[in-house]
């Protein structure tokens, strides 16, 4: 058993990579992380519409780079390029975990009602249709809402989390009382939910502390942790 194990993770915003950090050292003390980022993906995306086959590329060729680290095990933190995560995992031998997989089930465990709530348009999609691939995998029925909250992510790039977190928590109040669940189409807005009253906050799902679950199940599979 590896007492040391490493994870490598795969960023494409500044905003997740001291949340990860923290969060898998906190779940994996003894873990060692490794970090790579490209902030010009999502700008990409943003631009082209959301053509993966654009990124693709290189992000493969991340993928490669931070296998050959010697890392035990792969995050992918960005749900925009979640889908490439299945058709990169064949370039290397570690599992590569997406983000938003483990999130998606416990959506559909816990309710048929289920808005997914982004801050930006290229996650909308991605994010949703992870959500209805895993209940047609587990043979239940969703009825999915998707709701885009405007200027929410440039405010937090800009460097003003605080009306951030105001826009983001104003959506999700609006989306937890019509629906079972809401889901978060990006680790960076989980910023927002500790705002939200107590009632609110149970009915919000965030993809780390589920996608940090999913790499520590990951490692403890393959003996590295």
């Amino acid at each position: 058993m590896n007492a040391a194990p490493r994870i490598g993770v795969i960023h494409t915003s500044p905003a997740t990579v001291d949340l990860f950090g923290r969060l898998l050292r906190a779940r994996i003390p003894s873990a060692t992380v490794i970090n790579l980022l490209d902030d010009s993906i999502l700008p990409e995306l943003h631009d082209n519409g959301g053509d993966l086959a654009a990124v693709e590329p290189r992000w493969r060729d991340y993928a490669r780079i931070i296998s050959g680290q010697g890392v035990d095990i792969i995050l992918n933190a960005c749900s925009s390029i979640g889908e490439l995560c299945a058709r990169v995992q064949t370039d290397v031998p570690q599992r590569i975990v997406r983000v938003d997989a483990a999130m998606a089930r416990e959506a559909v465990r816990r309710g048929g009602r289920i808005a997914v709530v982004a801050t930006l348009s290229t996650t909308l999609r991605p994010t949703s249709e992870i959500v209805v691939q895993t209940a047609d995998a587990l043979g239940e029925t969703v009825l999915l809402e998707s709701t885009l909250v405007d200027g929410a992510y440039p405010a937090l790039i800009a460097g003003d989390p605080a009306r951030h977190d105001e826009l983001v928590a104003a959506a999700l109040k609006r989306a937890v009382h019509a629906n079972d669940v809401v889901v978060l189409a990006q680790a960076s807005m989980a910023r927002a939910v500790p705002g939200l009253p107590e009632a609110d906050r149970a009915k919000v799902l965030a993809s780390p502390s589920f996608a940090v679950e999913d790499v520590a199940a990951g490692l403890a599979t393959t003996g590295a942790a």
